[in-house]
């Protein structure tokens, strides 16, 4: 492990005014996409639309690094035939891997997910950086469910160990993990009880990297924020404030100041509201709180580029997602309202 390489990547993850495309979509979930809105999903189609996001000029100015899926590492450009990650290694830009293989049922438990991939994970991680890839993402998957008392400690202490496996794991190649332990939006729950979860997680998470020897000045954390459920009565949109009161209050309590820096997933929020509540937190965050706030959204950015392409207008595809990467870009320095 080269602490310095890491801790590099890391910083360069979460520079200042830089936040991270999440484009890893998985094939079942790229063909959902791309069923709403009517185009078929084949390797070619999906190049396609991977090549759109990746090759928009100027991207680079707002957008750090890209996270793919198995498929699109394996990809060139269109137009120039060049692997995906040598493209945008000369546009400044890192290129990520995904490299869980979801969430499955935990055994012995009422409707909570463990997520795989430990198995092999090491050959893979070696593979992967031949292929350019300078850091990883591991998504687990929390769910909050008051009536069943969920989520269970079992799950919780079972998704961060993996985490931290992952990590270690991660860091022996010199590759940056991005954790991921996403509290599920789903359900009914308010922004107090999400609170109240997330910290349990983040707290037992850090407990395991520990445990592990993960080095955080060489990770991102890649949280949610702290928001009610979907079917909550009380809606977050008018509670813009709390959001980032509350998701401050959490990370503050929870998360070491050697971590270099935290990109929020959007978690099923709209575009516009991640990114409101992403420039609220940095308009409240003390420089002296260390970390950079910033985002790893995906459909958040890349929603309304989706939505013209369909129709093949690549230039106003890029231009959307371009106009998005701004704005978040912008949220993350605190500059915008």
């Amino acid at each position: 492990m080269n602490t310095e390489i890491l801790k590099k990547t890391a910083q360069k993850m979460v520079a200042k005014g830089k936040g991270i495309l999440a484009a890893d979509e998985s094939t079942p979930t790229c063909t959902k996409r791309f069923e709403s809105i009517g185009i078929n999903s084949t390797s070619l189609s999906r190049n396609e639309y991977r090549d759109m996001l990746f090759t928009t000029d100027g991207l680079e100015k707002y957008i750090s690094g890209i996270i793919m899926y198995d498929e699109t590492i394996k990809q060139n450009t269109i137009s120039s035939n060049t692997p995906f990650p040598e493209y945008l290694n000369n546009k400044n830009i890192l290129t990520g891997i995904k490299v869980d293989t979801g969430a499955k049922k935990l055994a012995g438990s009422h409707n909570e997910k463990i997520t795989e991939g430990l198995d092999n994970l090491r050959d893979r991680i070696i593979n992967y950086k031949e292929l350019g890839a300078s850091f990883a993402k591991w998504r687990a998957v929390i769910n909050i469910d008051t009536e069943n008392m969920l989520p269970s400690n079992a799950c919780l202490f079972a998704n961060a160990h993996a985490l931290a496996r992952y990590a270690s794991i991660c860091q022996e190649s010199d590759i940056v993990p991005i954790v991921e332990p996403e509290i599920i939006m789903d359900g009914n729950h308010d922004i107090e009880k999400c609170l109240m979860v997330t910290k349990s997680t983040l707290n037992i998470v850090f407990e395991q990297l520990k445990l592990m020897n993960v080095y955080l000045e060489g990770i991102v954390l890649k949280p949610n924020m702290i928001i009610c459920g979907k079917n909550c009565i009380k809606s977050c949109s008018k509670e813009a404030e709390k959001v980032a009161d509350y998701t401050l209050e959490c990370l503050l309590e929870t998360v070491p100041k050697e971590v270099p820096g935290i990109a929020f997933l959007s978690g099923g929020q709209s575009s516009d509201l991640a990114t409101k509540h992403l420039a609220l937190m940095n308009q409240k965050l003390k420089e002296s709180e260390i970390w950079n706030l910033t985002f790893s959204y995906g459909r958040a950015l890349q929603q309304d580029a989706l939505s013209v392409w369909k129709n093949k207008d690549i230039k106003l595809a890029q231009n959307k997602l371009l106009h998005r990467a701004k704005m978040n870009s912008l949220a993350s320095q605190g500059l915008i309202n």
